[in-house]
């Protein structure tokens, strides 16, 4: 599979999402500069995680007028792969191709460290080869991380299985205590009815690599490169 990787002005995930992708998963990758239109044939496109345009308005909201972004949508509109981390994530909802949104924490702080996430359902590419019992761990690094969206919007993303992801302590368990952010119902990641969208706040490419004594991430990719066809 080929991959796309988007450099925004602010990106700072970009290369790490390369790395892992070309030397960790050994797939071909073309980088992806936000002014140009080509998406060079393609397969799969990634928007990595960063400060877009310094976050300046939304996050995500000056990055979705970039012109590659116009690309990106027709694409996802094909049925092509898009996959959106972080302020990737927050991108794709600022353009329409994710629903809700993604707010301030609740704590109003900028929050690094490492969450537990479970997977939420298993009919999703992302999630497929999942364990459904496992907890995995993977860094999140946000400060615009709460999920939000209306209750008609909840309930359809909860009905119809688009939930990918959601933050847990280590056991499994989906409390308020955990919830590093205030998301709603512990969302840290969705995707979209047609299944070829994703989006997530935490960072898989963080946790894929031995180097960094965690390779949780790996088994996300994994999924993703055997059942994006």
């Amino acid at each position: 599979m080929k991959f796309g990787v988007v450099t925004f002005p602010g990106s700072n995930c970009d290369e790490d999402m390369i790395y892992v992708l070309e030397t960790m998963m050994g797939q071909e990758v073309e980088r992806l500069w936000h002014k140009d239109t080509d998406l060079k044939g393609v397969d799969f496109v990634v928007l990595p995680g960063g400060f877009s345009y310094g976050d300046y308005l939304r996050s995500g909201a000056i990055a979705k007028l970039s012109p590659i972004m116009g690309s990106v949508i027709e694409h996802a509109n094909k049925g092509g792969y898009v996959l959106g981390v972080c302020n990737g994530f927050q991108i794709l909802t600022e353009s329409g191709l994710l629903d809700g949104a993604l707010l301030h924490n609740d704590n109003q702080k900028f929050i690094c460290k490492n969450v537990y996430l479970k997977p939420a359902s298993d009919n999703t590419p992302m999630t497929k080869e999942l364990d459904p019992n496992k907890t995995y761990k993977i860094p999140i690094a946000h400060g615009e991380g709460r999920f939000y969206a209306s209750d008609e919007v909840m309930k359809r993303l909860e009905d119809n299985g688009q939930v990918l992801f959601r933050y847990v302590d280590q056991e499994g368990n989906a409390t308020s205590e955990v919830n590093p952010n205030g998301s709603l119902n512990n969302i840290a990641g969705i995707c979209n009815a047609g299944r070829n969208v994703f989006g997530m706040m935490p960072h898989p490419e963080r946790a894929a690599d031995g180097e960094l004594a965690n390779t949780d991430g790996v088994a996300m990719f994994r999924s993703l490169l055997n059942n994006c066809k």
